[in-house]
């Protein structure tokens, strides 16, 4: 039934506006049409580490320890026995596990890891021990720096650590690696999952530009991590006496010239060769890895809260 006055105008008392409009309530859903909730999560963007204040603190903490670990020789006086101290690596390892045990109590406590974490943390842990016997480290083919890259990258820096360090002390058991060194690597294999976890654009950054950017991180931790790996055994050799020997209580800059002319000497032959095939490999395996990554984090839905339910009956 109309209304309308008799030339089709409003009736008296009722604006043209007020007589247009459309019932209040209905014109909400015209407003947001088409548009997402806010906090609808992407794909892949679940991680189960999530790095929380607390993890945060704890991953600090076994950072600071570990730049103490590898730089204090520097710092050195001439009398400070140096050549005593090479035997110290069983208390680091001994002090970097309760540390790690730390970092994954902390992530507990933010919330952020769960079973579902862990059997993920074991079965890459798993596969990148298995990929590093394949070079052994020979002239520097090492297959499993690109997945660790990969995986930190997907997984989030907390998830990152936790995983460098686990797969190196897994893989040493393995291939009998096991020395004083071990501490030192997990060390330096943490932090460089860490740092592809920290890497920009982790929700939004995908396609051949990801990879670029994942290929080009890969090659500098490659040569960062000889370069600290270096930096464990170099102060040691300070008894040659060679122009790049450590000398204890010496200047830092020139030591630091001594361990750059050192690096150059003796360890760019690994280094080069682990940066490029971590360069191809991510390059190459990459797409499928990192789609495989995201997937089973999607489906795992790490993020999601886990309940128990009593049988019925």
């Amino acid at each position: 039934m109309s209304e309308a006055g008799p030339n089709g105008s409003a009736p008296k008392g009722r604006g043209a506006r007020t007589w247009a409009a459309p019932p209040r309530g209905r014109d909400k859903p015209h407003t947001t049409r088409g548009k997402p909730p806010a906090a609808a999560p992407q794909a892949g963007q679940a991680r189960p580490i999530r790095l929380g204040r607390r993890s945060a603190t704890a991953l600090a903490l076994v950072t600071a320890v570990g730049v103490v670990a590898f730089g204090w020789p520097l710092l050195a006086g001439p009398d400070s026995g140096l050549g005593a101290h090479a035997q110290d690596a069983p208390w680091l390892f001994a002090a970097l596990l309760p540390l790690l045990l730390g970092v994954v109590v902390a992530t507990v406590s933010d919330g952020g890891l769960d079973a579902k974490s862990v059997a993920m943390l074991g079965v890459l842990a798993a596969a990148g021990a298995a990929l590093r016997p394949l070079g052994a480290g020979t002239a520097g083919i090492e297959p499993m720096f690109f997945l660790m890259v990969l995986s930190g990258r997907v997984l989030g820096p907390g998830f990152g650590f936790v995983l460098g360090a686990v797969s190196m002390f897994a893989s040493a058991l393995l291939t009998g690696g096991v020395g004083p060194w071990l501490p030192f690597q997990m060390l330096a294999m943490g932090w460089v999952c860490l740092g592809a976890g920290l890497l920009p654009g982790p929700h939004t950054l995908r396609g051949r530009r990801e990879l670029w950017l994942l290929g080009a991180y890969g090659a500098v931790a490659s040569f960062l991590y000889g370069t600290v790996m270096n930096l464990q055994g170099w102060p040691y050799l300070s008894g040659l006496a060679t122009g790049v020997s450590y000398v204890p209580g010496d200047a830092v800059g020139d030591n630091l010239a001594r361990f750059a002319a050192y690096c150059l000497a003796t360890s760019l032959g690994w280094d080069l060769p682990r940066a490029v095939l971590t360069v191809v490999l991510s390059l190459a395996l990459g797409p499928a890895v990192l789609k495989a990554l995201r997937r089973a984090t999607r489906r795992a839905a790490f993020e999601a809260p886990v309940t128990f339910e009593e049988p019925r009956g």
